[in-house]
């Protein structure tokens, strides 16, 4: 894992000094809160519905042990006893007082940690695989490119003032576990012969406007990275919209004027520029990679493992679920769901991250990950010592076995905290999961994935979904869309609007016949919603949902 340089070590405290000294300004008068505004959105401070709320950057969603318990720690020192992890895979913390956040950043800073460009148009938080470095399935570890990434765009002088905000994936696994054609910029690990590269995706997003980014670069030497990431962040922007913010995004920009003409310049710029980086990034790359080494794994028999899986239906159901193939055979990757039946997604107590933290120490070599799912990976856990971990969490509450299930939801903080918001999210996703699992079904409907936004802005993804959920206002009352057929994986799509909007209460029934009419017509049990849905269409699904409405009516 990445430790500080001298040179981390010195800006981010400045930067703490620095925000510390413009919060006193805030504070006697000195700065309005307009003019206050910019200077807290460059470290993370937005102001929400009924508080302030500070975003702390976890770069590539990775957490040291000691890292985790500081969050406890600022959970239950400033806040109210529990932090809210996000699809960015960020922590977020919602009841901040003003005058605790510059002692907030000081912790975080304590433990190489930061809340430096979280919010504006800048390029934001990179993301990642939350598997990297563990996976079986990858090419290689994304994420000492993501750190070249971080230390490149870190308060990069021309790209602090972009048209909009600007959002970066990179994937080491043709699975793509981090949606890169929803980003920006998406990068994919890939190997043409013995050469690894990246393909490189260009205009994604989602929000008001959905877009799956295509492909400007099959393959881009790794060398070329960042000049070439210069090049596409220089053509926008220059070219990007600031007439409209609905339409500043690159994904806009690319749209409108053609994907050629876009690569046009960018490859344009990337001969210009590319000389001026003389090799410097790749040596600055060598140093980091030395420090993503994987950690000595332990040469432990799974004999008790298998005899564990043969004698506990509970911790067979949970390896099941929560467990990912590691690429050393002995060892597994675990995903432990914050998600318990009714929990809110992406919410962790205090005492929880501190358990996390332990079971990181003593059995995953001092290493977590935050999942752009919204939970939190163990990626490397011998498989000796999963029994153990198992009994752990489930004396803590925290061993649901819902990975990837009807329960594990995506979901925004929709109108319980966001000023952005037009309707809720979290109660949405709440009544889903203890509502199928008191119907018995969770297991029957198997794997899907289900995400929730309060607004058209989309930070639950909906879009993506295989089943998709936005809340919006209509004429000062909630109605809920939802859309069909969407898909964050290789086969990534937009999923289709199915039709008339839901009220609030009339939801979870619209879920409810969705998937009794999927069970009706999957071919088996192996057959996931998604892949039926792709077989059949939408035509079955919009008639469970409208033609038995019209039926009760």
């Amino acid at each position: 894992m990445y430790n500080y340089s001298d040179f981390d070590e010195a800006f981010v405290r400045t930067r703490a000094a620095q925000f510390r000294a413009q919060v006193e300004r805030r504070l006697d008068g000195s700065l309005t809160e307009d003019e206050f505004r910019p200077l807290r959105l460059m470290n993370g401070v937005y102001l929400q519905l009924h508080a302030y709320m500070l975003r702390v950057a976890i770069p590539y969603g990775t957490l040291r042990a000691d890292q985790m318990r500081q969050l406890a720690h600022i959970a239950e020192t400033y806040d109210k006893g529990y932090g809210h992890f996000t699809t960015r895979q960020n922590i977020q913390f919602n009841w901040p007082k003003l005058t605790d956040i510059p002692d907030i950043i000081d912790a975080l800073a304590d433990v190489q940690m930061h809340a430096i460009q979280t919010s504006g148009n800048t390029i934001r938080n990179v993301t990642t695989d939350a598997f990297a470095g563990a996976a079986a399935d990858e090419v290689a570890d994304p994420r000492p490119v993501a750190e070249l990434i971080r230390q490149w765009s870190t308060d990069h002088a021309e790209f602090q003032f972009l048209p909009r905000k600007f959002k970066i994936a990179i994937t080491g696994s043709a699975e793509d576990r981090a949606v890169i054609r929803a980003h920006d910029v998406g990068l994919e690990l890939v190997k043409r012969g013995d050469e690894i590269g990246f393909k490189v995706l260009v205009g994604g997003g989602l929000g008001r406007t959905p877009m799956l980014a295509p492909v400007i670069r099959e393959f881009l030497p790794k060398a070329d990275l960042l000049p070439y990431l210069e090049a596409i962040v220089s053509t926008y922007n220059l070219m990007g919209r600031r007439d409209n913010k609905y339409k500043a995004r690159i994904k806009i920009t690319v749209f409108e004027n053609g994907l050629d003409t876009f690569r046009a310049a960018v490859e344009e710029e990337f001969a210009r520029i590319r000389p001026a980086f003389s090799g410097v990034d790749q040596e600055v790359l060598v140093g980091i990679e030395a420090q993503f080494a994987p950690p000595a794994f332990k040469n432990t028999p799974v004999e008790f493992y298998e005899k564990s899986l043969e004698v506990d239906p509970l911790f067979k159901t949970w390896a099941k679920q929560n467990l990912a193939a590691h690429k050393v055979e002995n060892h597994a990757i675990v995903t432990v769901s914050i998600k318990e039946h009714g929990a809110t997604p992406g919410d962790a107590s205090a005492d929880q991250m501190r358990l996390l933290a332990d079971l990181a120490d003593r059995y995953g070599y001092g290493e977590l990950r935050i999942s752009h799912e919204q939970n939190v990976v163990l990626p490397h856990v011998a498989k000796a010592d999963l029994p153990a971990i198992h009994a752990e969490l489930l004396r803590a509450g925290l061993a649901t076995a819902n990975v990837g299930l009807i329960s594990d939801i995506i979901a925004c903080p929709g109108m319980d905290y966001c000023a952005l918001a037009t309707a809720r999210a979290i109660p949405v996703a709440q009544e889903i999961a203890t509502h199928f699992k008191a119907l018995g079904l969770e297991e029957e409907i198997g794997g899907i994935k289900i995400k929730i936004s309060g607004c058209i802005n989309a930070c639950g993804h909906h879009h993506v979904g295989h089943i998709g959920i936005l809340g919006l206002d209509r004429a000062g009352v909630e109605n809920y869309q939802i859309t069909l057929g969407g898909d964050a994986g290789p086969l990534a799509a937009i999923g289709e609007r199915a039709g008339p909007g839901f009220a609030y209460d009339e939801v979870v029934p619209a879920i409810e016949r969705i998937l009794r009419a999927y069970l009706a017509i999957r071919a088996g049990r192996e057959e996931t919603f998604i892949e039926t849905f792709r077989r059949l269409g939408p035509a079955p699904f919009k008639e469970a949902l409208y033609g038995e409405a019209r039926d009760a009516a």
